[in-house]
C-alpha cells in the first residue's frame, strides 16, 4: 500500500509553525488532488491546504487546534484504496488509521527537518517528561535575529512566560533557531533555577507586569470558548503595537462630492472595460500613494535609534472576515493607475475572503489603510500595523449638509458627500505638523481629483 506524508507546510520565509485550525475530511474520506482537505493558520495567513494526491485519508496525526513546527507530518494519504482503514485512539489523544496488519506506524519527523521540534503521536514521546530551556549568556535584548525568532514564540508560551516572570529571550530553546517551545518554558519553570524577570517593555505578549493582575473567572451560565488562532494572533499584535508606538491620532473631513461625480460618471463605461466595481477605496489609495511620496516619513518603519525610510510603497487594505481580520498588500501601488489598484484589490479582498491568499501577500506592508466606514463607523483610532509607523482610517461616506461660500461672498447650505479620515501615527518619529500635512495633503488630492485621472 503507498502512503504519501502529508506535512505542515512553510507558508513564507520567516514561519516557524503553524496551526491546523481544522479538518475538512476524516479518516476513511476519499479525497481528490489539489482538493482542499484541512485548514491552518500561522502568524501571516489563514490557509486551505489541498491534497498532493488522489486516495484516502488513512491517519491524521495532529488535531484541531495542535501547533507544530514546519514539516512536521500532520497526517497520511493512502493512494490505493481496498485497505480496511479503522480508527484507534492512542493513548496521547491522536487519532490515527490502523492498517488491516494491525500495525501501528510511528510519527516522526521528515528528515529533511529534523532540528525541528515534532508532535508525535507515539507513547514514548509523550511520555518524555519536558525538557528545561537553558539560560542564555546574552542580554536578550531582542537585538539579535535569535533573540526575534525567541520571543516569536506561541502565543501560550509568552502568555506562561508572562505570568512566571521569565523573559524569553535569555532562554535558548530547542525549537528553531532556539525558538522557546511549550515544553521549554514548563521544565525551565519547573527546573526551579534562577528565574530572569522580563524587563519593562519587555515583547512577552502582553503588557509589562501583566502576569500580576488576576484572570477573570468563569461564573455559574458562563460559556468559555478558546480564541481562534486568528484572533489570539490579532490580539497579541494590537498589545504589542501599542507597547511599541507612541500613538497618537488625528482626523480631517474629506470632502467627496468631486469623486463621487466622476465615479457616477464614468462607472458603467470603467466597469464595462475592466470587468471590476468602481468603489471609492482605489480613489483613495491613489491619494495615500502620492502622499507617501510628498512626505517620507509616513512610509518608514523604525528600528531602534534608525529610521527606515522605505523605497516601496506597498499598501496594506484591512479586510473584515467573518473570523478576523486580515491585511492583504498591493506591492507597489504608486505603480498602478487606478484600473490597476482596483483589480488588486478586489483581487486581493476576494481571495482573503476564501482563504486563497499566499504568505507573501500579506507581508512586507509599508502603509495600512483601514476602512471601518463600510459598517457605517463615522471615524476611529486605528492602532498601526507594526511595523509601521502609521495606519489612515476611512469613516462612512454619506451626504452631509455643509455651509459653503457662494460666488457674491454670501454664505450657502449644500448637500456635500463626505467622510472623516483619521491617521495614527507613530510620535516617536512622526510630529503632529506632519501627519496633519500629510492628511491634508490626502484632502487635496481627493477633492480635486481629475477626471482623467481613471
Amino acid at each position: 500500500m503507498a502512503r504519501v506524508d502529508i506535512i505542515m507546510p512553510q507558508m513564507g520565509e520567516s514561519i516557524a509553525e503553524g496551526t491546523l485550525s481544522k479538518w475538512l475530511k476524516k479518516v476513511g474520506d476519499e479525497v481528490k488532488r489539489d482538493e482542499p482537505f484541512f485548514e491552518i493558520s500561522t502568524d501571516k495567513v489563514d490557509a486551505e491546504i489541498p491534497a498532493p494526491a488522489v486516495g484516502v485519508l488513512a491517519e491524521i496525526l495532529v488535531k484541531e487546534g495542535e501547533t507544530v513546527a514546519v514539516q512536521t507530518v500532520v497526517a497520511r494519504l493512502e493512494t490505493e484504496k481496498g485497505a480496511a482503514i479503522g480508527k484507534t485512539e492512542q493513548p496521547g489523544g491522536g487519532i490515527v488509521a490502523e492498517q488491516t496488519t494491525g500495525a501501528k506506524p510511528q510519527t516522526k519527523p521528515l528528515s529533511s527537518a529534523p532540528q525541528r521540534e515534532v508532535a508525535s503521536t507515539s507513547v514514548s514521546t509523550r511520555q518524555q517528561p519536558p525538557a528545561p530551556a537553558i539560560a542564555a549568556s546574552h542580554t536578550g535584548n531582542g537585538n539579535s535575529f535569535e533573540d526575534r525568532v525567541r520571543t516569536k514564540s506561541s502565543p501560550l508560551v509568552r502568555k506562561i512566560a508572562a505570568e512566571h516572570g521569565v523573559n524569553i529571550a535569555s532562554l535558548h530553546g530547542s525549537g528553531v533557531a532556539g525558538r522557546v517551545t511549550k515544553r521549554d518554558i514548563l521544565g525551565f519553570i519547573e527546573s526551579g533555577e534562577s528565574i530572569t524577570t522580563a524587563t519593562p517593555g519587555a515583547r512577552t505578549g502582553g503588557a509589562p507586569g501583566r502576569h500580576t493582575l488576576p484572570l477573570p473567572e468563569p461564573w455559574p451560565g458562563d460559556v468559555v470558548e478558546p480564541m481562534s488562532k486568528m484572533r489570539a494572533l490579532i490580539s497579541e499584535h494590537m498589545v504589542a503595537s501599542r507597547h511599541t508606538s507612541a500613538h497618537v491620532t488625528s482626523f480631517i473631513e474629506i470632502d467627496f462630492t468631486r469623486v463621487a461625480r466622476i465615479r457616477a460618471k464614468k462607472r458603467a463605461e470603467f466597469e464595462a472595460a475592466t470587468g471590476q466595481k468602481l468603489t471609492y477605496m482605489p480613489f483613495i489609495i491613489k491619494a495615500v500613494t502620492e502622499g507617501l511620496h510628498a512626505f517620507p516619513i509616513m512610509n518608514s518603519s523604525v528600528a531602534g535609534t534608525n529610521v527606515i525610510y522605505r523605497k516601496q510603497v506597498n499598501i496594506g487594505v484591512a479586510v473584515a472576515l467573518d473570523w478576523g481580520l486580515i491585511v492583504p498588500v498591493i506591492k507597489h501601488a504608486d505603480d498602478l493607475s487606478l484600473s490597476g489598484i482596483t483589480r488588486a484589490l478586489n483581487d486581493l479582498a476576494a481571495r482573503a475572503r476564501a482563504k486563497k491568499l499566499s504568505p507573501e501577500e500579506v507581508q512586507e506592508g509599508t502603509f495600512t489603510i483601514t476602512n471601518p466606514g463600510v459598517f457605517g463607523s463615522l471615524m476611529g483610532t486605528p492602532i498601526i500595523n507594526q511595523p509601521q509607523v502609521a495606519i489612515l482610517g476611512v469613516g462612512a461616506i454619506e451626504k452631509r449638509p455643509k455651509i459653503l461660500a457662494g460666488a457674491d461672498g454670501e454664505d450657502t447650505i449644500a448637500i456635500r458627500t463626505c467622510a472623516y479620515f483619521s491617521i495614527s501615527f507613530d510620535h516617536r518619529v512622526i510630529d503632529g505638523a506632519i501627519a496633519d500635512q500629510f492628511l491634508a495633503f490626502v484632502k487635496k488630492t481627493i477633492e480635486t481629483f481629475p477626471e482623467t485621472g481613471l
